[in-house]
């Protein structure tokens, strides 16, 4: 009787560890960036990505940049894979918007909330993909900060988890 008390002791002692190890990498799944540039490219595709209002160029620091990618794997859940694009623009902030609104509703875009002072907000789904779509004015995160000359610069950035479920994909804060 002992011997089959001491194996099966054995046995809980080696595999428990292991499943609870495995349990834990089960939570985390999907924080990682990695097999996301496939994701990234395909971000960085969206039409409205490269739809400003006439006027618009890239900033006299960011000539030729165009899209940049990234993905952020920092926080908890899934990790967040972005497509961005920089312009300036001689015009208002309004008429960057009203832009945005009319470009965003043409290319299947739905509207989120009123812009705020420095960003406004619409989401879509591509592909079984949600996306997020973000206008904003507040650069001070880039580096170095673009050169709007005589106008105002601003960001356009499209937004997705990595495995592109709806959680946190949204116009809210």
């Amino acid at each position: 009787m002992f011997p089959t008390l001491r194996r099966t002791a054995l046995a809980v002692t080696v595999v428990l560890p292991a499943a609870l190890l495995g349990g834990c990498s089960l939570i985390d799944s999907g924080g990682s960036c990695d097999g996301s540039g496939a994701a990234r490219k395909d971000l960085a595709t969206q039409k409205v990505l490269s739809s400003p209002p006439d006027g618009a160029t890239a900033p006299a620091n960011y000539r030729g940049v165009g899209v940049s990618t990234g993905c952020d794997d920092d926080s908890p859940g899934p990790a967040w894979l972005h497509a961005d694009r920089v312009y300036t623009f001689p015009g208002t902030r309004r008429a960057v918007f009203d832009h945005y609104a009319r470009t965003a509703a043409a290319q299947g875009w739905h509207t989120g909330p009123a812009p705020r002072a420095g960003a406004a907000c619409w989401t879509r789904t591509d592909a079984g993909r949600h996306l997020v779509l973000n206008v904003d004015f507040q650069l001070d995160a880039w580096s170095p900060a673009p050169d709007p000359g005589k106008g105002i610069g601003y960001e356009v950035t499209v937004g997705s988890n990595a495995d592109g479920g709806k959680a946190g994909v949204s116009c809210t804060d």
